[in-house]
């Protein structure tokens, strides 16, 4: 057999396989609960974040914090196996997505923006399935102080700092995009929603507020790292959880800070919704 013919034949058979699993019902129920627990996270966090505006919280504001709050509950830690690995079922769901969607696309642009797109889902989904399985076995780590530590190593070098400074203005463009996404509404081409329902008044209003919310949230994480490069002070990116206590450093930053933590809360809602009408 032609090597060239037999490698494609190879290729197109895994191609099928993985469409299959991506397609498969019991699949797809799986990778939904992705969204869920994604969901739960951002509700923790927006509650740590609005404990915080409101007398001060011992919790991080951050994945961390979250997973260390849900870790501690009763059934906690069987919670965060069954969500880690619906995350990362989602991962794969992403990655199936990245190949077929992209082959769906004509233009090289709407193209290279699908794949840029979903692989940072898929990164988002993974990181956090990672961290969660993590809590669940018994470890965990402070996503804070590992972001500090990896910034201090960067800040040895001119290159280091330049790339810090890069991460800042992605991060930056990040929560531009969900305020956009919020303030337009264009989070609802990603769901199906059946005509009539009455549900599709609770994702307006939850995508809405929610994606401001967290669109400003990665604003200020962005603006912390570029603060953190400019002042060569490591100690300054420190996360979400340093950029929310910066915030309510703030002029009425208790008042931005609550706001902030219920549009978390709504976003984490949002999430839930999604798990039900995103199209997989």
């Amino acid at each position: 057999m032609n090597p060239a013919r037999s490698a494609r034949e190879g290729a197109e058979s895994v191609e099928n396989a993985a469409e299959d699993v991506a397609e498969n019902p019991t699949f797809e129920a799986i990778a939904r609960g992705g969204f869920v627990m994604s969901g739960l996270v951002h509700v923790l966090i927006g509650v740590i974040t609005l404990r915080m505006a409101l007398g001060g919280s011992s919790e991080d504001a951050d994945q961390s914090g979250a997973l260390r709050t849900l870790a501690a509950a009763p059934g906690g830690n069987i919670l965060l196996w069954i969500g880690g690995l619906a995350m990362a079922a989602l991962v794969i769901w992403h990655l199936v997505e990245t190949w077929f969607g992209a082959k769906g696309k004509q233009d090289a642009k709407d193209r290279a923006a699908h794949i840029i797109k979903t692989l940072g889902k898929a990164a988002v989904y993974a990181a956090l399935a990672v961290t969660a399985l993590r809590f669940a076995a018994g470890g965990g780590s402070d996503s804070g102080q590992q972001t500090t530590e990896l910034t201090a190593g960067m800040m040895g070098s001119a290159a280091g700092r330049v790339l810090i400074v890069v991460v800042a203005l992605v991060v930056i463009g990040i929560g531009c995009f969900h305020v956009y996404k919020g303030a337009s509404r264009s989070f609802e081409d990603d769901l199906r929603i059946p005509p009539g329902q009455r549900v599709a008044g609770a994702i307006v209003v939850t995508g809405i507020l929610g994606y401001i919310a967290k669109g400003i949230a990665l604003l200020g994480v962005g603006l912390m790292f570029g603060w953190a490069a400019l002042g060569a002070d490591p100690e300054k990116a420190s996360g979400l959880d340093g950029a929310l206590k910066a915030m309510a450093q703030l002029p009425a930053g208790t008042v931005v800070l609550a706001v902030i933590g219920v549009g978390l809360m709504l976003y984490g809602v949002y999430a839930v919704l999604r798990s039900r009408y995103a199209p997989m």
